[in-house]
């Protein structure tokens, strides 16, 4: 009896954990979707991929699979050593996300009016920003492996031994940096930079913390551990 529950209970933390998952991934490319769709200029973490689109009229999904494999190869390069379960596992990752990415822009261009003035270009944009932070919470509470950058920041943080926050600041600035250099060159232009990946940049983690200070303890419930009978 006892082992039967417990396996009840692990299957019901799987089923739990991977809803989070999905959904946080989902709610994070949406995201993404709507600040390109603000056309305000996306955050950092997006910048790259984003440019890449724009250079080449290449899917914004299938930019963003491509930049993420560079973030792998990069952590391999780092680590000195390839694991194959755990760049396999990141790919996948890499491939839903790029799914979302495509799918929820197919969906703001359906549903949502194009943003042809000032403050519909804002209200996408903080609804981007929210969608972001509440992705990010959603999808780190299911404590699965992190996507590819943000994979890549953790690796870099422990390799050279410094805060996650440098670590994470180092790599959005080398993304801007070379999203800008790339976008300069062949479209004479930003490209995918603008104030609202400033905005991101500066207010995603602000609004991240607040969304964890009010939310984690009904995270933490539904995650809660019950006793086994």
């Amino acid at each position: 009896m006892k082992v039967n529950s417990e396996v009840t209970f692990l299957s019901q933390q799987l089923m739990k954990r991977v809803f989070l998952y999905v959904v946080g991934l989902f709610m994070l490319s949406f995201g993404v979707s709507l600040s390109i769709y603000a056309n305000f200029g996306v955050s950092p973490v997006s910048s790259l991929a984003y440019g890449l689109s724009l250079i080449t009229g290449v899917s914004v999904g299938a930019t963003t699979i491509f930049t993420h494999i560079i973030y792998i190869i990069i952590q391999m390069i780092i680590l000195k050593r390839f694991d194959m379960k755990y760049a396999l596992t990141q790919l996948v990752i890499a491939f839903v996300f790029g799914f979302f990415v495509n799918a929820t822009i197919s969906i703001s261009t359906l549903l949502l009016p194009v943003a042809g003035t000032i403050v519909l270009q804002c209200v996408y944009l903080a609804l981007s920003l929210l969608l972001v932070a509440c992705g990010l919470f959603i999808y780190t509470n299911a404590q699965y492996t992190l996507m590819p950058y943000d994979e890549l920041t953790q690796v870099i943080s422990t390799s050279y031994k410094m805060p996650f926050g440098k670590a994470k600041i180092i790599g959005d600035v080398s993304n801007v940096i070379i999203a800008i250099i790339l976008c300069l060159t062949f479209l004479k232009t930003m490209g995918s930079i603008g104030i609202g990946t400033i905005v991101a940049a500066v207010s995603i983690g602000k609004i991240l913390g607040i969304v964890a200070k009010k939310f984690q303890p009904q995270m933490d419930l539904f995650l809660k551990r019950e006793e086994l009978i």
